[in-house]
């Protein structure tokens, strides 16, 4: 399947890279090579709403959503916004309690909030998961998506792809800090929004040219179901091992969802960089706006492209760069890929930054606590070079892991979430928890995380020892392990909703009954736990009023879901 790209789209690309780098080092142009550890890490307190809530977006959606929906839209239809609308309670109860608890503690990073409610080792654990998340999945497999969006339309090999967008990241990012993401970031996202609906809207139109005249026949030619997100698990457009139950996605959400939007410093220090608690309250708010649209723009343009490509798309993982290539003309083709580009770069440059603030505040300033503030700069930008490098040579081998980028992030997510969802919740609205309880759940998430990722692997790419643990369980089931590209999760039916969901059960019951073995936690400790009753007040502001918009966000949720579920 070969694709082209134009002269004209070309220049278009290469204007808005050039001009991006340049917007990010202009906005810090300034303080360049004077910031403080505050300025380059957390933006000096500065941001607005508009600004956190449009980064908060841009940092989640990645190349990976953009290409990774589109298949799915595909293959199953709009089942996988079911990830993107569950997302929105918990940007408002973000929004609601956890974004201005962390401005009244002037937190600067997430593992240094579990140093005040626990002690130093829960600080330690939290530092490593959370350079795990952002090396593993926000850098690691967004670099791989977009080297393999590189390859199609430009013939460029994944690997100079990989280390070309990782430079062109760096730059801006390792010299910039917060303060010069986060204004590309909201750049990016109206890119982004703009692409997908002129994309959207270019497959819309298409449809009469196959024959399709109205809503009704465009149903016609979907499996039953398509266009739904709550649809039973044995529906005809469910993947052929089944879907996801309604039961198994509010609870591995639940799970998911509690250390993504709550404990991920990737995506968490946005709202640490707020000028104010409003501005801390409404910018979540704002992304959890923004979250309704990917369904109508990310996985609606697949099931478009299979009513119009259905017998020409061989090679489903193609599914966006194919409608790029057939319904887009020049121009505004390039202006598209530049959006598939900005989706990648803003992902990888909020991770990088990230991993910075971490090594920096979270380790450096501990081992050294006279380090000057421009020696926790310095080591912030050695650190972002660091995990580049790193994330270069992971996502160079990303393809060994499983069969969809979708899935392989899911997979990162089902390990890595289970253990900072408990000891978050257990601890932060518990008073009980205790460190050693904290420290000894984090332990046990780890092992049993690093095990089952390990044995999950496909199995003709099983590390030696999990191999002949995966085909005891392979024969016990009746599978063939040679050559196949079956997993462990494949053959056992347990999808990597119910896998957060169990881990975190067993990791709960570890912390609560550890807590109630060990002494109390001090006072000190004690008091900073999230007292939910803080963060109310008793007299309403108006329309302004945070607690108006929040609950205005999930009504609007409700009326659009309620609404697709009716015509579907």
């Amino acid at each position: 399947m070969d694709f082209s790209v134009g002269t004209i789209d070309i220049i278009v690309i290469i204007g808005y890279l050039v001009g991006i780098i340049l917007l990010g080092l202009l906005t810090v142009r300034k303080k360049l090579g004077k910031q403080s550890s505050e300025d380059y890490f957390l933006a000096s307190r500065s941001l607005k709403w508009p600004i956190i809530g449009a980064a908060l977006f841009a940092a989640n959606i990645s190349t990976i959503h953009l290409i990774g929906f589109a298949e799915s839209g595909f293959k199953y239809g709009l089942v996988d916004g079911l990830f993107e609308w569950m997302a929105i309670p918990f940007l408002v109860f973000l929004g609601f309690v956890i974004a201005p608890y962390f401005f009244r503690n002037r937190v600067s990073t997430i593992p240094e909030l579990y140093e005040r409610r626990f002690n130093g080792t829960s600080r330690t654990y939290m530092v490593i998961f959370a350079i795990l998340t952002a090396l593993l999945i926000h850098i690691g497999i967004s670099l791989y998506a977009g080297a393999a969006l590189c390859q199609k339309f430009f013939g460029l090999n994944e690997t100079y792809g990989i280390i070309f967008i990782a430079v062109l990241t760096g730059i801006y990012t390792i010299l910039g800090g917060l303060k010069a993401i986060t204004t590309v970031e909201s750049v990016q996202t109206a890119l982004l929004i703009l692409g997908a609906v002129i994309l959207t809207a270019f497959g819309i139109f298409a449809l009469p040219s196959v024959g399709i005249h109205s809503f009704a026949a465009f149903k016609a030619h979907l499996k039953p179901d398509t266009l739904s997100i709550l649809r039973p698990t044995n529906s005809p457009a469910n993947p052929p091992e089944g879907g996801i139950s309604w039961y198994a996605a509010i609870l591995g959400y639940f799970v998911l969802g509690a250390w993504y939007w709550f404990s991920d410093q990737t995506i968490v220090q946005r709202s640490l960089a707020s000028k104010t608690e409003y501005d801390a309250k409404i910018g979540p708010m704002f992304t959890g706006l923004l979250k309704l649209l990917p369904v109508l723009f990310f996985l609606l343009p697949g099931t478009l492209a299979f009513v119009l490509f259905g017998n020409e798309i061989t090679d489903t993982k193609l599914t966006l760069p194919f409608m790029i290539d057939r319904l887009v003309p020049v121009g505004i083709k390039g202006l598209i890929i530049a959006a598939l580009l900005a989706a990648l770069m803003s992902s990888v440059g909020a991770a990088i930054n990230s991993s910075s603030t971490l090594f920096s505040m979270d380790i450096v300033k501990r081992l050294r606590p006279k380090t000057t503030d421009k020696g926790l700069v310095v080591a912030g930008r050695i650190t972002g070079v660091v995990v580049m490098i790193l994330a270069i040579i992971w996502s160079i081998n990303a393809n060994k892991f499983g069969d969809t980028i979708i899935y392989t992030v899911n997979s990162l997510g089902a390990m890595i979430a289970p253990p900072i969802a408990a000891v978050f919740l257990f601890g932060m609205f518990w008073k009980r928890g205790t460190a050693k309880a904290a420290n000894l759940t984090f332990a046990t998430g780890l092992i049993i995380g690093i095990f089952f990722f390990l044995l999950d692997f496909p199995f003709e790419n099983l590390l030696p020892g999990f191999n002949f643990i995966a085909s005891v369980i392979a024969n016990s089931r009746g599978y063939e392990i040679t050559g196949s590209t079956k997993t462990v999760t494949n053959i056992l039916g347990i999808g990597f909703m119910m896998q957060a969901w169990w881990k975190f059960v067993l990791l709960s019951v570890i912390f609560i009954v550890a807590s109630y073995l060990t002494p109390k936690p001090s006072e000190e400790q004690i008091s900073n736990c999230i007292n939910i009753n803080e963060f109310w007040p008793k007299k309403w502001n108006g329309l302004k009023d945070y607690r108006v918009i929040g609950f205005g966000t999930v009504l609007t949720l409700v009326i659009i879901w309620t609404v697709l579920e009716i015509i579907a």
